[in-house]
């Protein structure tokens, strides 16, 4: 790498330089010449000695100068076409990735996690959290581990649910992920990532009572919202998370269903207000209570759908309606809703017509402050620190 000589050193050297050789062409007595010539090399010595340190600090410098450029947390919501994966890059470059997207279509999935982390600086996958074990969400895991270098593996434990598929996904996963480190989580444990704060909410049916550092509020919205089903599917067992990095909060609750979410937050709300929503269950109205997503009163929201799945007019009004909010992203125009309940096409990355594949890409600052680029187009929104 090429670094500058200040200007002003620059300047002083040829000064210096010239006076020198003037000296020399036309100074007549020869110990006045020696005299003169001493004292000149010696500011010629130290203006190299200058030069000499400048390019020994340079590197150190700056590094010093781009590191608050690197105090940033980058959230990657990748188009896995309706399932999720979702990568996270922390101010330290160590990453957590939620889900791992699709199997088969010749490795379309992971070749788009390698592009997002490509986009984001790192060669490997620090953590792998699999939210739950239908076949959109960890479907993605053998391809991934042929391709990336994974830290660990981290999952809510035994599957729960009683469906052939629903086995043989789970089975398929074990098989992918022998040899590396796997760790069970249950509500309340950490993923230990430098500089940020990220707890598991929910995990195997189970949810947290309280997050350190946050008071549980009573929830005004809980009256109002109705009864939902049981849900014996995997579905209900997902493993959820919430991320801060200094003000900044992003909420991911995988595909957790309304009686689940409803668990949660009610009758006391022990999340808070968030920054961030990640769609729960990409937009299905199976999932999204009103009691939640009113409650945790985000300020933007990403709805991870597909085309053709999900994307559901009740959720998606629920969540466009919800207190504070600005803007509500989408991966894809949700084909089989109408044009009431869809957002405009420039929040969205995949619209109708136009291709898949494209991302949407999160930057997040201590100070609560956030933008959202839509990598179709190029085009960010920035939502301006609280």
């Amino acid at each position: 790498m090429l670094y500058r000589v200040p200007a002003f050193i620059v300047f002083v050297g040829k000064v210096t330089l010239l006076e020198f050789m003037k000296i020399a062409a036309h100074d007549r007595p020869q110990t006045s010449l020696a005299r003169r010539l001493d004292r000149q090399a010696c500011i010629f010595t130290a203006f190299l000695a200058a030069c000499a340190l400048c390019c020994l600090f340079a590197p150190q410098l700056a590094r010093a100068q781009a590191a608050p450029s690197a105090a940033h947390l980058l959230i990657y919501s990748i188009d896995v076409e309706g399932g999720q994966s979702t990568l996270l890059v922390g101010p330290s470059g160590e990453s957590l990735l939620v889900d791992a997207g699709w199997p088969g279509n010749n490795g379309r999935d992971a070749e788009r996690i390698l592009a997002a982390m490509h986009d984001a600086g790192i060669k490997r996958i620090d953590h792998v959290l699999i939210t739950h074990y239908h076949i959109d969400h960890a479907g993605g895991v053998p391809e991934l581990v042929s391709h990336v270098e994974v830290g660990e593996f981290l999952d809510h434990g035994e599957n729960r649910e009683d469906s052939a598929d629903t086995r043989h996904n789970y089975a398929a996963y074990l098989r992918a992920i022998a040899g590396h480190r796997r760790r069970i989580v249950h509500p309340g444990d950490t993923i230990a990532i430098d500089g940020l704060s990220v707890v598991v909410l929910t995990a195997d049916g189970e949810h947290i009572a309280a997050v350190p550092g946050i008071a549980p509020a009573p929830n005004p919205w809980c009256a109002t919202e109705h009864a939902w089903p049981d849900d014996p599917t995997e579905n209900a067992r997902s493993a959820g998370i919430l991320v801060t990095f200094g003000k900044f909060k992003f909420l991911d609750l995988g595909d957790l269903t309304g009686q689940k979410e409803v668990a949660l937050v009610c009758p006391n709300n022990p999340i808070g207000t968030i920054d961030l929503y990640l769609v729960t269950h990409h937009g299905m109205d199976w999932s999204n209570a009103r009691a939640i997503v009113n409650a945790i009163h985000p300020r933007a929201a990403i709805m991870n759908n597909g085309a053709h799945k999900a994307g559901k007019p009740a959720a998606w009004q629920i969540v466009h309606d919800s207190p504070g909010l600005i803007d509500l992203w989408q991966l894809h125009t949700a084909e089989d809703a109408d044009a009431a309940h869809n957002s405009p096409e420039a929040l969205i990355a995949n619209p109708k017509g136009d291709g898949d594949g494209h991302a949407l890409k999160v930057v997040a600052l201590p100070d609560g402050g956030f933008s959202v680029t839509n990598t179709r187009t190029g085009q960010t929104r920035n939502y301006p620190r609280k």
